[in-house]
């Protein structure tokens, strides 16, 4: 039986999407473990949900820093430390320019609350609500220097119906991010997703769009 993949998952906030990977990574017949669980804001709840998973953290402050170049090799740093084959972003607000993009290229994630390429950026929802879509969801990607521009990997999809609010709107993209992280994750860690130069292949075929679900499949 092969080792399971090692993961760092990259944070600024709650952490939701470090547990949906947590819970999904607890069942023996997943194919990764998180090693290690970095973030920019030493008061993130999600380095509480790593250290009471026993999960080593590390908090990479930009403050530290003089510049951008110098905390991106920070973070690169700390991530070295902890010998990854990938690297999750999971509502890590940082945009990374420099070198780690590209040496991990294809190896890789991040989930954006919209169907890119609409909406990149922030303020997904609102956005969504003003230009009244009638369908909105989220994005599994993978990063590239360019922000919210990598290679889409699977979208989930809802109607926005008669939500009225941003938040609420909100929670229930989050359901949706919470399901097809894990997804995209397993598909990465079991070979089944992979970078072959510019193309992305699924199960060996290229991957010329996102997989899409929608919402009623997701969640039943």
């Amino acid at each position: 039986m092969s080792m399971p993949a090692r993961v760092v998952v990259m944070l600024s906030g709650s952490g939701s999407n470090l547990q949906a990977i947590l819970d999904a990574t607890a069942s023996r017949h997943f194919p990764a473990e998180i090693v290690g669980v970095i973030s920019d804001k030493p008061e993130a709840y999600g380095l509480e949900r790593a250290r009471s998973a026993t999960i080593p953290t590390h908090c990479v402050e930009r403050s530290a820093y003089s510049s951008r170049a110098e905390f991106e090799n920070g973070l690169e740093a700390a991530i070295d430390t902890l010998d990854p084959d990938y690297v999750v972003l999971a509502g890590f607000m940082r945009i990374l320019r420099g070198d780690l993009p590209r040496r991990f290229a294809g190896r890789m994630l991040n989930i954006h609350p919209s169907l890119l390429p609409k909406h990149k950026g922030l303020d997904t929802h609102q956005r969504a609500l003003d230009e009244g879509d009638i369908e909105h969801g989220c994005t599994v990607h993978f990063v590239t220097s360019e922000l919210d521009a990598g290679p889409g990997i699977i979208q989930a999809t809802l109607l926005v119906g008669d939500t009225s609010d941003a938040d609420t709107l909100a929670r229930r993209v989050l359901q949706l991010e919470h399901v097809i992280y894990p997804m995209a994750l397993r598909w990465l860690a079991e070979g089944r997703l992979r970078s072959s130069g510019e193309r992305i292949l699924l199960d060996g075929l290229p991957l010329d769009e996102p997989v899409v679900m929608s919402a009623d499949t997701l969640l039943g």
